[in-house]
């Protein structure tokens, strides 16, 4: 049995540990709320932009832009993989990860190929170790995203796919269900078409000004972005939930290792105590015999 000096010296370290991970675990929740809110402020435009996009795919313009246009066969494939930038998350990047690895493979079986686009650090650390062809990424988003800084990376895979460089493009990102679910997706992004799109309600056609190559290539583009952006929010939401899950986790094992901690002591404690006491019970008797 360890002595009284270590145990108390493992009882500190624990202490100060689950200070730590009780301070994470309370801005994990602060920052939580403020992502929810983000991610729900976003989704308005995102449904917005979705049913015009839904009565565009189905109207009969002059154009057909190619982000509409089924490739008839599948052989080369963009991934966008949206992870977080740091750990202590609990499972989240590992589930990811999981669904775009079983993916990829699936593919590879296939006879596809893929060029990956990474958004976050941990992804962009995945798909290296894995070496795996990564055409663009960005890192370092922090806790506020701007669409400002995912332009660059999105746009390498949009005109991959319009080039023909790709023909499909899939996104993998975590949903948030709850503060105890988050979900890992993966969405065909293009081309456009499923369930992100659906029907629309009624049947709409569109006056183009100044031209239905112009008016499409803006309203689409802009329509991708906004499904990426609202991704992400939802990533960032999923991030701070299970952060603050685990972390929260993490004080209650600290909690009950400090508890048993405490208890090996007292009874280390008493132990010694009992031992010092015998021994002078014995030295008073045997001076009592002399």
């Amino acid at each position: 049995m360890p002595g009284s000096k270590e145990i108390r010296s493992k009882i500190r370290s624990v202490q100060n540990t689950r200070k730590i991970t009780k301070a994470m675990e309370m801005v994990a929740a602060s920052k939580m709320r403020k992502a929810q809110e983000r991610m729900r402020a976003s989704r308005p435009y995102a449904e917005k932009i979705r049913n015009v996009v839904a009565h565009i795919s189905h109207a009969n313009p002059e154009y057909r832009h190619p982000f509409l246009v089924e490739r008839d066969t599948v052989k080369r494939i963009g991934i966008i993989l949206v992870t977080t930038d740091k750990g202590l998350c609990g499972a989240l990047n590992t589930n990811i990860q999981r669904l775009v690895l079983n993916k990829m493979k699936e593919w590879e079986a296939e006879g596809e190929s893929f060029e990956v686009c990474c958004i976050g650090n941990k992804g962009l650390n995945f798909m290296q170790r894995l070496g795996a062809n990564i055409v663009s990424q960005v890192t370092q988003l922090g806790d506020k995203p701007q669409l400002e800084k995912l332009i660059g990376a999105v746009k390498v895979m949009l005109d991959g796919y319009t080039e023909g460089r790709f023909d499909r493009v899939v996104l993998f990102y975590t949903k948030f269900i709850n503060t105890m679910r988050q979900e890992p997706v993966a969405e065909q992004l293009l081309p456009l078409s499923g369930e992100r799109v659906g029907l629309p309600e009624g049947s709409w056609d569109y006056i183009y000004e100044p031209d239905a190559r112009v008016v499409l290539d803006q309203v689409l583009t802009r329509y991708i972005e906004a499904i990426i952006y609202q991704a992400l929010c939802e990533n960032m939401a999923s991030e701070q939930s299970a952060r603050m899950v685990a972390m929260k986790a993490a004080s209650d094992n600290a909690a009950t290792v400090i508890d048993e901690l405490t208890l090996v002591y007292n009874k280390a404690r008493q132990a010694a105590i009992t031992k010092e006491l015998s021994e002078i019970v014995g030295g008073a008797a045997a001076v009592d015999a002399a």
